[in-house]
């Protein structure tokens, strides 16, 4: 049975690895953070309601309509965080799912994270929450920040039961400021939108002289039976939830946020050593991996 278990894992895995023209070498994909959720992920791939393709055409989508005929709304409420300094990095280490982003400039203001409470969100962005409250399949909303010379690395998100919407607030215009999801590149435009699956590697820069500002979705993925709706739904209810991160005091903290800050007190002497010997780091962190499943399997 451990076999099988193991065997599956690899499947899904290797789907994973698969999916797409534009994929990480299959050493760091085996031990990337985006393949410990490949099992679920299989099956919502294999459920999907929506075609397999990097971008999908908004038109299906008819309910997040608003969220662009009122992008002058929403971005002026966006204008007034990024003028009082609220759209930032978390305060003390407790993003569990977007502090790798930091490092290179990336910064963020929840406007909601599945059933989370921001109060700061309601008070200080009341009209772009109102039109969030008004479409369910909205799981999650944040204004993003791109500066000048800001970039993300190439990467899968862990979760694929959401697709992404970007809606472009106060951009460059310019091509040189972009995301490109599996080979294919987005250029971000004021009043713009579009809609991605997260699932296929993506990478974003801004190599242009101004911030880029939008608005930033979840979308619940559309799955063919309600048994996967329903799955989907609780993932998002516990899984997600949990990974909740504050605006500010005042707002809700994921369970795994509280773990990641603990651990990433504890992941300073890991950093250091991944500064002393970056080959020697990534050979312990192999070797520990295959260690921790031989024991699973074996055990």
């Amino acid at each position: 049975m451990k076999w099988a278990v193991a065997a599956f894992y690899l499947f899904a895995v290797l789907h994973l690895h698969l999916r797409g023209k534009v994929r990480l070498p299959l050493l760091r994909q085996l031990f990337d953070h985006s393949s410990f959720m490949a099992p679920i992920n299989l099956f919502m791939h294999l459920f999907s309601a929506v075609p397999a393709r990097p971008y999908l055409a908004l038109d299906q989508f008819a309910e997040l309509a608003p969220l662009q005929d009122h992008w002058v709304t929403i971005r002026a409420e966006a204008q007034e965080l990024m003028a009082r300094q609220k759209i930032k990095a978390a305060d003390n280490n407790d993003d569990a799912g977007f502090n790798s982003f930091f490092k290179n400039g990336w910064k963020r203001f929840y406007l909601k994270w599945y059933d989370a409470s921001h109060p700061s969100a309601e008070m200080l962005c009341p009209r772009t929450c109102a039109l969030l409250r008004a479409i369910p399949s909205v799981k999650a909303a944040m204004f993003a920040e791109l500066p000048p010379g800001g970039k993300l690395n190439p990467h899968r998100d862990p979760y694929a039961g959401s697709l992404r919407y970007h809606l472009g607030l106060a951009t460059p215009n310019d091509e040189r400021c972009f995301i490109e999801v599996d080979g294919q590149r987005h250029s971000w435009r004021d009043g713009q939108a579009v809609l991605f699956d997260e699932s296929y590697l993506h990478w974003a820069v801004n190599g242009s002289e101004s911030d880029r500002i939008i608005l930033f979705c979840d979308v619940e993925r559309p799955l063919r039976h309600a048994w996967m709706r329903a799955l989907n739904g609780w993932l998002g209810r516990t899984m997600m939830t949990a990974a909740s991160s504050p605006n500010q005091t005042g707002d809700q903290t994921g369970a795994l946020s509280r773990l990641f800050r603990i651990s990433f007190v504890m992941g300073r002497h890991r950093r250091r050593f991944k500064a002393w010997n970056r080959g020697a780091y990534r050979l312990a962190k192999a070797v520990l991996i295959v260690a921790a499943a031989a024991l699973i399997i074996l055990a």
